[in-house]
């Protein structure tokens, strides 16, 4: 561990952090990862504190998004937004896909699946803005019927798309939902962090027992994440459907652009 690691300076700093992002995971049904990497990259320097090693990184970001998934998906379960049978078909088909992805990243190149990626998060900022017709402020869950080609498709392409380039997609996943397997905005949200929790599961797992976790410093992520993220999770059923795909829409949009930014450089 980092000769920083003990000082009140970077667990008040993670804590910070683990509010932010916990509390767009349960306001916007994403894992966080997206948002939290970033920060983790380029905050602390800023405050002159040592960076961390990426494969750090990789791990705290994991955990908190295993915490923000599980805390949000309750969340929204209590509020009748999330769907089992859904959560269950796709979260299948996207930890298989990510898992296939993840072991043939070592075959392809990395400029090109980011490339890919970076387009992907492109169009699906592009398909937040479009409105989607029937989109109800409450739906039912208990009436939802889906494709179960196009949620399988939806969710292996995501899966192992992600898996290449090292990246969740929750934040892809949730416009593809609603698009093109025309699920509900509110219920894609709330079961897109079921589906995550399955993949972020994984992904711990894999981190955790091969020492890529800095035990100490989840403390103050963990502490602050799952309160955030039930706090945001509650505030999303106050703010109307037009709101968070315009909000996803931006977030979505800032993702694409820190893709192409790295692909380009």
């Amino acid at each position: 561990m980092s000769y920083w690691s003990g000082t009140m300076e970077i667990y008040f700093l993670f804590g910070i952090l683990g509010v932010i992002t916990g509390f767009l995971s349960g306001l916007l049904g994403i894992g966080g990862g997206i948002v939290m990497a970033p920060l983790l990259i380029y905050v602390p320097p800023v405050f002159g504190i040592q960076p961390l090693a990426m494969q750090s990184i990789a791990g705290l970001t994991v955990v908190q998004g295993l915490a923000a998934c599980l805390t949000g998906s309750l969340t929204h379960k209590k509020m009748h937004f999330v769907s089992g049978e859904l959560s269950l078909y796709m979260g299948s088909a996207i930890f298989i896909a990510a898992g296939i992805g993840g072991i043939g990243s070592n075959f392809l190149s990395n400029t090109h699946l980011l490339f890919i990626f970076a387009c992907l998060a492109f169009t699906a900022a592009c398909l937040m803005i479009v409105p989607v017709a029937k989109d109800s402020e409450l739906p039912d869950v208990t009436t939802i019927k889906f494709n179960r080609y196009r949620a399988l498709t939806t969710a292996s392409g995501v899966g192992l798309c992600g898996g290449l380039v090292g990246q969740g997609g929750s934040f892809i996943l949730i416009p593809l939902m609603t698009s093109y397997v025309q699920i509900p905005t509110r219920i894609a949200i709330g079961s897109n962090l079921a589906i995550v929790l399955l993949s972020s599961l994984a992904a711990f797992l894999g981190k955790a027992l091969t020492g890529q976790i800095q035990w100490l410093l989840t403390i103050p992520i963990l502490l602050t994440v799952i309160p955030a993220a039930y706090w945001g999770g509650l505030m999303s059923r106050r703010v109307s459907v037009r709101a968070l795909r315009q909000l996803l829409a931006i977030l979505i949009g800032l993702a694409a652009v820190r893709i192409w930014i790295t692909v380009l450089l």
